[in-house]
């Protein structure tokens, strides 16, 4: 694009009087049409996304559906979208890939960038006015806007009959690049760093190879007239470039962002902005914020989840009628860590707001950080004020749901420095005083187990079938609950296991518990005695499943052990049946009691500056302090486990367990939320399944000095990822076919600024590791700071001569990776900020 255009059209955007929020405004009302903006990412399995455009496009009968092209680089997204619409109905002859591009695309004899002229096509803007739906798929948004807009910045022919049919009463949907397009204002470029700089660019290309990058705005194509949008928006952190991008260009209106997986429906008619999909959308209002240098005060936060509606004109929000208000009943009572890195709990703005903050008692100010290599940074402040609220539920079986109204932000420019001191926390440092007698696994042994991270979702169908098969035809399963506080998620799980085509009489739940439960008329703490009950022990051996529901783990251990550490009768029989071919599974409590040291408390900062503790104060202590350990059930005899592993950043207290209590030929595994690891004895493999990963903890060369009891070095960690397996005897990973390996063929190639709270993109600890360094030929080793009051960990991980990354898509166009043999250290370090 000439400078010239790109000079007209940020005139059109930022003049005194708007003219392209004129022309949108002025004719909102005569939209009949809707919208389905997807913030990229769109899993061919999210039915919800894909039924709301069918269903808005007149249904799988009535829909005739244009597919746009353009801003791809093959003909390879389109083709899947359309399969997608196939496979929920439509018929192939209403689907149509329509010629719209203006450059050439891979793999394909012809040459598209002929297609330009096409946007002058009477015949093709007739072809389209016949349509009731039109997709724009995702990569590069000013590719859109190049093939459908003139050089002088008006309408093509296509363009004007795709308003046409929008006002008209059709649905126009898009993903990605084709959500950036939806808002007059098109954010194109950037990132947080670059917008709390308060640096922009009318380049054509940011600099994409640098540690952060300046916001690039254009003009966009307007169908959404409340605001700006902005797309990957939690994955890739851009709370930042949205805000700045709404104070500087459009203060007045709110400004949204939207998570992958997720789309905002927004109904002209009615007004509504309504959310359905797997995350959520945030909402900012810039109308009161202030900006003086590099210091912004008071954005207002808000973020609405699936079921949630937005009335745009009078900016009302409806949550989802079945969640409950927070605000007086908050469930959390713990004083959050400042979110600094891989190591924070509730790592992703959403989540980290919503635990940390808005569902938390103790606190009114939560803080996070986003700086470069050289520490040259922002550090961000998230308050309550009197209208703020939260709203939480459950969503997809048991995986917690929230929505949040009214966070406010501030953010101050800082400089942030670090300085080795590995004695640092020698004093405070409290080693383990843990023993536990190893259960062991007879030479043969049949059974299986699969071991659930926590949060596990009804529609995992992959978790599900795992347990369901391997416990054979028409099994007999029983259910304890002994974890929960009441007998809700065993009957939530029992009706998970009808779905999947149990039946009904062949599942129990068994009377297994230490405790009272609540809303029930019986007294549940009477059953502490039947774990030596003999009618109960033989009536286990019926069985061909036995599943541990979650809550805290240390109630099953208290209600299947004796008081002296042995064996129940109870738990002798789950033993016997485990041993001659049973499948045990279990999922967040029910996985911590599988290996012979049973992680039952602490956080992985206080765990590697404080050590362990004796004490337990029950679920309080899943949020923070030093790691508490006690006896688990011995199930699984090839190291220790631990669980919520993404969420909960616990990489932290598994290094610190293991190094205290693995054995030295053993791994460790963290297990991710709504994610399972399957061991299958006669096997001797563990194969990962789910939608999230196992990261695998290999401390068999790493180095420890017990002067220095928080300091790490030469760490492995791996990630496997659904169908990848390990061989426990031979140790190696076989990755699931159809992955390419990235070593030499590395996708990215840029300078990583360090990990250092909500805002770093890809804030997960696998997607970081594969984003940053895995997938990136740019660096050798990257780098995430976890601190407080003044203390605190440099993580340094590294390519090594064994370090291996592969990348695959998995449901849709969703990135999936896996890496094997990635170095770690982690060093202590004193904290400086100014």
């Amino acid at each position: 694009m000439k400078k010239w255009i790109v000079f007209t059209l940020l005139l059109l955007l930022f003049g005194s009087t708007g003219t392209s929020e004129i022309h949108a405004k002025k004719n909102s009302e005569d939209i009949k049409g809707n919208l389905v903006i997807a913030g990229g990412a769109l899993g061919s399995t999210n039915r919800d996304v894909y039924q709301k455009f069918i269903d808005l496009a007149g249904g799988t009968e009535q829909a005739k559906i244009g597919i746009i092209p353009a801003a791809s680089g093959s003909l390879k997204s389109s083709y899947a979208f359309k399969k997608d619409l196939l496979s929920y109905g439509v018929m192939e002859s209403s689907v149509e890939i329509l010629p719209v591009s203006s450059h050439d695309f891979s793999g394909t004899e012809e040459d598209e960038s002929s297609w330009k002229k096409n946007s002058e096509s009477r015949e093709l803007a007739e072809k389209i006015e016949g349509m009731t739906g039109i997709w724009f798929v995702g990569g590069d948004q000013l590719k859109i806007t190049d093939a459908l807009l003139k050089k002088n910045g008006k309408n093509s022919k296509t363009l004007d009959a795709i308003w046409k049919i929008y006002r008209d009463g059709a649905v126009l949907g898009g993903t990605s690049a084709g959500a950036a397009i939806m808002s007059d204002v098109m954010i194109t470029g950037g990132d947080s760093l670059g917008g709390f700089n308060q640096e922009f660019t009318n380049k054509e290309r940011s600099n994409s190879s640098g540690e952060y990058a300046p916001v690039y705005i254009e003009k966009g194509l307007g169908f959404f007239q409340w605001g700006i949008v902005d797309q990957h928006f939690d994955e890739r952190a851009r709370l930042g470039r949205l805000a700045a991008t709404a104070i500087k260009s459009k203060p007045r209106d709110l400004a949204y962002g939207v998570d992958e997986n997720t789309a905002m429906i927004v109904n002209n008619q009615m007004q509504t902005i309504e959310v359905t999909g797997r995350s959520g959308v945030a909402v900012l209002d810039v109308t009161a914020a202030k900006r003086i240098g590099k210091r912004i005060k008071n954005v207002d936060i808000s973020y609405m989840s699936a079921g949630d509606k937005l009335h745009a004109k009078t900016r009302e929000f409806t949550f989802k009628n079945d969640k409950a208000e927070t605000k007086g009943y908050e469930y959390y009572n713990f004083k959050p860590l400042p979110a600094t890195g891989v190591l924070s709990s509730y790592g992703s703005l959403k989540h980290y707001l919503s635990y940390s903050l808005v569902d938390n008692a103790s606190t009114n100010k939560a803080e996070s950080y986003l700086y470069n290599s050289a520490g040259e940074g922002f550090k961000l402040i998230f308050e309550k004020g009197e209208d703020t609220n939260g709203y939480w539920g459950y969503e997809d079986g048991q995986k917690d749901s929230y929505s949040l109204l009214h966070v406010k932000m501030s953010v101050e420019p800082v400089t942030v420095s670090f300085e080795k001191s590995p004695e640092l926390f020698k004093k405070s440092y409290q080693s383990s005083s843990f023993t536990a007698e190893e259960e062991g696994v007879e030479a043969v042994n049949k059974g299986s187990l699969v071991i659930a991270g926590g949060a596990l979702g009804s529609s995992n169908q992959e978790v599900y079938e795992a347990f369901i098969s391997r416990a054979g035809e028409k099994p007999k399963i029983g259910i304890v609950p002994a974890a929960s506080s009441s007998l809700k998620s065993s009957y939530a799980f029992k009706s998970d296991l009808e779905h999947y085509g149990v039946p009904a009489d062949n599942i129990d739940i068994l009377k297994i518990a230490s405790l009272d439960f609540k809303g029930t008329p019986e007294d549940e703490s009477l059953w502490k005695n039947n774990k030596n009950d003999p009618e109960l022990a033989d009536q286990i051996k019926n069985y061909d499943a036995i599943w541990f529901v979650g809550g805290d783990q240390t109630n099953i251990s208290a209600a299947l052990l004796n008081g002296d550490g042995s064996r129940s009768l109870v738990l002798q029989s789950i033993w016997d049946i485990y041993h001659d071919g049973a499948v045990l599974g279990g999922t967040s409590a029910g996985a911590a009691i599988m290996s012979d040291v049973m992680l039952a408390g602490g956080g992985s900062y206080d765990t590697l500056a404080s050590g362990f503790t004796e004490t337990y104060d029950s679920m309080t202590q899943q949020e923070g302090g030093p790691g508490y350990l006690e006896k688990g059930l011995g199930f699984f005899p090839h190291g220790i486990i631990d669980q919520h592993f993404d969420k909960k950043a616990r990489l932290g207290r598994l290094i610190a367990t293991a190094a205290a209590h693995g054995k030295q030929d053993e791994f460790s595994y963290g297990i991710d939320e709504d994610t399972a690891l399957v061991l299958d004895n006669d096997t001797g493999k563990i194969t990962a399944v789910g939608r999230g990963g196992v990261s695998v903890i290999d401390l068999s060369q790493a180095e420890k000095q017990k002067d220095t009891p928080s300091l790490y070095k030469n760490i492995r960690l791996s990630w496997m990822k659904s169908g990848d397996v390990l061989d426990l005897e031979t140790k190696e990973f076989t990755i699931r076919e159809g992955k390419l390996s990235t070593k030499d063929y590395e996708y990215y190639d840029f300078e990583a600024a360090p990990h250092s709270g909500v805002l770093s993109p890809h804030g997960s600890l696998g997607n970081f590791i594969s984003y940053s360094l895995a997938d990136n030929s740019a660096e050798d080793e990257v780098k995430s700071y976890s601190f407080s009051e003044g203390k605190g960990f440099e993580l340094t991980f590294r390519k090594g001569s064994q370090t291996k990354g592969f990348w695959g898509y998995k449901d849709g166009s969703k990135d999936d990776y896996s890496f094997v043999g990635v170095e770690l250290n982690i060093e202590p370090v004193t904290v400086k900020i100014r």
